[in-house]
């Protein structure tokens, strides 16, 4: 088991960049896929990328394709989420996650396939 903990949200303006990072604990953190979800509120948590522990190969949400990166640290127990050209729309509470075994990506993309997840950090974008 790992515990997930959150930061770098904030309040910016559309156009503008942030970067989250997910600091875990536990010593099989480098065995876990990691992902990133957010949720707005009103709305269901939805997917936004995931990377493997195995090759660090990436998959996206469509509408973060070319604007968000995630990348893992496994040396600091650590992934991130840069995020460019955030978009009002993008506001949320974001979540990290982690998820154990061996699934595909489509599994990946639901929050069902996440054993750990962290408390969340609150990203604003300002129109």
């Amino acid at each position: 088991q790992v515990q997930l903990v959150e930061s770098g949200g904030g309040l910016v303006q559309a156009g503008g960049s942030l970067r989250l990072s997910c600091v875990a604990s536990g010593r099989t953190f480098s065995s876990y896929d990691m992902g990133w979800f957010r949720q707005a509120p009103g709305k269901e948590r939805e997917f936004v990328a995931v990377v493997r522990w195995s090759n660090f190969v990436t998959q996206y949400a469509d509408f973060v394709k070319g604007r968000f990166t995630i990348s893992r640290d496994n040396a600091k127990n650590t992934v991130y989420l840069q995020m460019n050209s955030l978009k009002p729309e993008d506001t949320a509470v974001y979540y990290c996650a982690g998820s154990t075994g061996d699934a595909g990506f489509d599994y990946l993309a639901q929050t069902s396939a996440y054993s750990n997840w962290g408390q969340g950090t609150q990203v604003t974008v300002s129109s």
